[in-house]
């Protein structure tokens, strides 16, 4: 069983790619299971196959308790700790060779406070994790905001302590798919990220554009950044596109390289 925890600013898309995913892994005639980690989520674009929302609703937390929103969401995942066995229960119930994991909106909740990284080793006890970190292609069109970006997914990494693919979502809204499809380097000169993680890039250049922070200082960052990221991969939820990038990817992770192994026979890949 291989879990794939999709992570990620609020609103990156993660519900949607988790839709996406899985629609793509079944569509590839194997299985999946969909399991739903957010007690505030209301409406979500699957049918989750476990769904923590029977257990923990921040809703139901903010009522009881007098809380506000945020201070709710933070009790609700506090919450979920107890009922590990059950949800682990529920999860090798669905007999699922992957198991997609769409995580709470905020980021922070999880990642930065105890419970988040204690959490996730019960749950996948046992079992290889890859995570994806979901961005906003528009949300790292600029130099300032991508390189932010991945230093908040480095940080995340640190306290995760699971390899991270950083993935981009989102691109129909740089370029149509038919546009991606023919030229998908377009990418490179719309979004900083990608131009900033090529191999040929210097990352001088981002210590010229630091205004406030030391440009040796940037520019250390900066190959350092590129060393641990790599590549990150783009993707449209909405449109089904680099849905295969994504899988190779991560099973590059989980199956130690080897393209398209899984437990089980699929008639297509």
């Amino acid at each position: 069983m291989y879990f794939i925890l999709i992570m990620g600013p609020a609103g990156s898309g993660k519900s949607t790619l988790t839709a996406a995913f899985s629609q793509w892994i079944e569509d590839h005639q194997m299985s999946v299971a969909k399991v739903n980690l957010d007690p505030a989520a209301e409406v979500l674009p699957y049918v989750p196959d476990v769904d923590v929302r029977r257990y923990v609703r921040t809703y139901d937390i903010m009522i009881k308790e007098g809380l506000g929103p945020n201070g709710a969401l933070v009790a609700s995942v506090d919450l979920l700790i107890n009922y590990v066995a059950e949800l682990v229960e529920e999860i090798y119930e669905t007999r699922s060779n992957y198991v997609i994991v769409d995580m709470p909106g905020q980021l922070e909740i999880v990642a930065f406070r105890r419970i988040g990284p204690q959490l996730i080793k019960e749950l996948t006890k046992g079992c290889k994790v890859v995570s994806l970190f979901l961005t906003d292609a528009r949300l790292v069109a600029q130099p300032a905001s991508a390189f932010s970006i991945l230093l908040l997914m480095l940080s995340t990494l640190y306290r995760m302590d699971i390899p991270i693919i950083p993935v981009v979502n989102k691109v129909d809204l740089i370029a149509s798919k038919e546009t991606l499809e023919k030229d998908p380097t377009i990418l490179e000169d719309s979004v900083y990220l990608f131009k900033m993680l090529r191999d040929d890039y210097s990352c001088l250049e981002v210590g010229a554009l630091s205004y406030y922070i030391d440009s040796d200082v940037s520019a250390g960052l900066c190959r350092i950044l590129k060393q641990v990221v790599g590549d990150a991969v783009p993707v449209s939820a909405r449109e089904f596109y680099g849905l295969d990038e994504l899988y190779a990817n991560v099973q590059q992770v989980l199956a130690g390289g080897e393209d398209y192994l899984t437990e089980e026979p699929s008639g297509v890949l």
